[in-house]
C-alpha cells in the first residue's frame, strides 16, 4: 500500500506540473503572437531622408515596428518600387513631384504626411556672388519634372532670367522668355548635377544631393527662402494610409525626437515642416 500511495502521489504531482506548464505556456504564447514586431520597408534618398529614418528606428522598435531602410540614388525607382509592393512607403520627394509622377505614370500614390523642407540652392566653384556669373555662363540644372521648373523659378527670383507668364514647376529652358545674359543650361539627372560643378559655371542642386556631395550650404550663392512650399513627404499606396504601422512611422517622423535630430544634424540646411506640442 505504501508503494502504491507513493506512486499515486508522484503521478498526481506530475499531472499538476504538466497542467501548470500547459497553462503557463498558453498564457505566454498569446501575447507573443500579438506583440510580434511588424516589419516595414521604406525607400529613401541616402541624405537626409535615410539618416532621419535611422534616427527614429529605436523609437519605432518600442512601438513594435521593425524599420528597414532601402536607399535609392534616383527619383524614379522609389516610386516604382512602392507601386509594385516592394516597399511599404517611401520618403524622398515633395508633393508637386509626386503629383507629376502619378500623372505621367498612371499611378495612385498618396502622401501620408510632410516631414521636412530642403531649400534648393545654387553653387559655384568659379564665383562667390550670383551677380558675378559671366554672360554665356553654363548652368547645370536637374532635368526631372518639377525640380527643373523649380530651378528655373529660383533663377528667375534672382532676376537672372524671365519665364513666360504660363511658367510653372513643369517649365523647361524652352519656357524662358528673356535671357539677357545668354546663359546656357545643361539638363542633367539630379544626382549628377553636383558633379557638373567642375565644368559648369554654376549648378542648381537639390539639397539632398548637395549633402551627399559634401557641399557646404553656407557657401551657396543663392538659396530658396525658408517659406519654400516643397515639403518632403512620406508616400504610400492609396488605401494604405490607415495601416497602424505606417501611422506609427509618420508619428515618429513628426516627433520631438525627429525635430531635434534634424535641427542639430543639418544646422538649417534641412528644416522641419511640422510642429510638436
Amino acid at each position: 500500500m505504501k508503494r502504491s500511495a507513493k506512486l499515486l502521489t508522484i503521478l498526481c504531482a506530475g499531472a499538476l506540473c504538466a497542467g501548470l506548464l500547459t497553462a503557463c505556456g498558453g498564457s505566454d504564447s498569446a501575447p507573443a503572437s500579438s506583440d510580434k514586431a511588424v516589419t516595414i520597408k521604406v525607400g529613401a534618398s541616402p541624405s537626409p531622408h535615410a539618416e532621419i529614418l535611422n534616427a527614429v528606428k529605436d523609437q519605432l522598435a518600442k512601438e513594435g515596428v521593425n524599420l528597414q531602410v532601402v536607399e535609392f540614388n534616383d527619383y524614379v525607382q522609389p516610386n516604382l518600387a512602392l507601386n509594385d509592393g516592394s516597399l511599404d512607403a517611401n520618403y524622398f520627394q515633395h508633393q508637386p513631384y509626386l503629383d507629376e509622377f502619378n500623372k505621367d505614370r498612371g499611378l495612385d500614390l498618396v502622401s501620408l504626411g510632410g516631414v521636412h523642407i530642403e531649400p534648393m540652392s545654387v553653387y559655384s566653384n568659379k564665383v562667390k556672388d550670383i551677380k558675378n556669373l559671366k554672360d554665356g555662363a553654363l548652368i547645370a540644372i536637374p532635368n526631372d519634372p518639377t525640380n527643373e521648373g523649380r530651378a528655373l523659378l529660383l533663377l528667375q527670383s534672382a532676376g537672372l532670367i524671365k519665364l513666360k507668364d504660363s511658367a510653372s514647376l513643369t517649365s523647361t529652358p524652352k519656357d524662358i522668355a528673356s535671357n539677357p545674359h545668354h546663359f546656357k543650361f545643361s539638363e542633367l539627372e539630379a544626382p549628377q548635377v553636383p558633379r557638373a560643378l567642375d565644368d559648369a559655371d554654376a549648378a542648381v542642386v537639390n539639397m539632398n544631393f548637395a549633402l551627399d556631395a559634401k557641399l557646404d550650404p553656407k557657401k551657396a550663392i543663392l538659396t530658396e527662402g525658408k517659406d519654400s512650399p516643397y515639403v518632403n513627404i512620406v508616400a504610400v499606396r492609396k488605401g494604405d494610409e490607415k495601416r497602424p504601422e505606417l501611422q506609427k512611422l509618420i508619428k515618429a517622423l513628426n516627433s520631438e525626437e525627429a525635430k531635434e535630430f534634424i535641427l542639430k544634424k543639418y544646422n538649417g540646411s534641412v528644416i522641419p515642416a511640422f510642429t510638436t506640442k
